[in-house]
């Protein structure tokens, strides 16, 4: 027995050394591919940090990210949470049909509220002569038939409403089902909702709208922001881009990085999401010049619009997408131009909705 426990430290403490010189041998890695974000890098370690708390704090953060075989620990966490322990969920992702969900729950009433308001001081400052609309993205949760908790999505509905008074719902859930959503993500796929973008065309210009004809364009596979957080059987999807001649001559100025760009120009990212208008940023213009009839479109949006708003701008000479979580509401006209009968159209995910992050 004496032995048998000898052995058993040496062996661990063989583990132990190993690891700890692997981690220092190894190489640095810059990107995580399944969270999508950069790694924390070694600190520099100058005399202005080494005695504050931001040396330890980011050496900490240092230490987390670049640990040794870290993918295959959070996959074996996962695989032992879902299918050793019986969650139904791990950190509350979870697996059906082959695709990954997100529990979004419970409704939080503050926080709808305070971007609601947010909203509406926009409407009271900027938006009194405009003709504007609201429109409400659910995520997949609510087309999933399943017992994980969801939001009350019919009291966010209702919360909206009662708060936007002066603004026109515009309801595009049943132009929308499970299949127009990634399976490794939370976005909608622009290939499915061009039933979406007639809805609100329709619904502005106050007469029935043919649905676009587009060409579908396959840019490769699409590992979403869920793809990696739960060990399951999910493949990578496949991202569609919709083109026609108007989308490919249109042109998309960057306000912050004033930068002149193409609808689909950044191709080459770790999030492959950033097709859609070269990803996020507060201000963003697309001209169309296809079309001269002085019409103008403002969409204070989140990361959904990206992907609606090129097949908008059939109906539009120019488009102005506006990001409140990048710019404060307070400075808007500083940037923008606000007009009389302008079309305006705030389109929120349910996500979006339920957080306080507007500005």
């Amino acid at each position: 027995m004496k032995i048998k426990n000898i052995i058993n430290s040496i062996l661990f403490s063989l583990i132990i050394i190993g690891m700890l010189v692997f981690n220092i041998v190894k190489e640095d890695t810059e990107i995580s591919l399944t969270e999508r974000r950069k790694l924390a890098q070694l600190p520099k370690f100058t005399k202005d940090v080494v005695f504050s708390t931001k040396l330890s704090t980011d050496f900490e953060s240092y230490a987390v990210d670049q640990v040794a075989f870290r993918e295959e620990f959070r996959t074996l966490k996962s695989f032992f949470n879902v299918n050793i322990f019986g969650q139904k969920d791990n950190n509350s992702y979870f697996e059906k049909d082959g695709a990954i969900y997100k529990m979004e729950y419970p409704l939080s009433e503050s926080n709808v509220d305070k971007t609601l308001n947010v909203i509406k001081n926009v409407c009271d400052k900027y938006l009194s002569k405009a003709n504007v609309y609201s429109a409400i993205i659910p995520d997949k949760n609510y087309y999933l038939n399943d017992d994980h908790l969801t939001i009350d999505y019919e009291k966010l509905k209702t919360l909206v409403n009662d708060k936007l008074t002066n603004v026109e719902y515009i309801d595009i859930w049943n132009e929308l089902d499970l299949d127009c959503y990634y399976k490794t993500d939370i976005h909608w796929r622009q290939e499915k909702i061009n039933k979406v973008a007639t809805k609100i065309k329709s619904s502005i210009v106050k007469e029935k709208q043919e649905e676009v004809l587009y060409n579908e364009e396959n840019v490769g596979k699409f590992y979403g922001t869920y793809y990696g957080q739960i060990s399951c059987d999910v493949t990578a999807d496949d991202m569609y881009i919709l083109t026609n001649d108007m989308i490919n001559e249109a042109v998309v100025y960057n306000y912050e990085t004033k930068e002149t760009l193409g609808i689909y120009d950044k191709r080459e990212s770790n999030d492959k999401y950033d097709v859609y208008l070269s990803g996020a940023t507060p201000l963003i213009g697309i001209k169309n010049p296809n079309v001269k009839n002085g019409k103008e479109l403002l969409i204070f949006r989140d990361s959904f619009g990206s992907s609606l708003a090129p097949l908008l701008i059939d109906e539009y000479e120019n488009i102005i997408l506006i990001d409140l979580r990048y710019i404060s509401s307070q400075i808007l006209d500083k940037f923008v131009e606000f007009k009389d009968n302008q079309d305006v159209l705030f389109i929120y995910s349910t996500m979006l909705l339920n957080q306080n992050i507007l500005k």
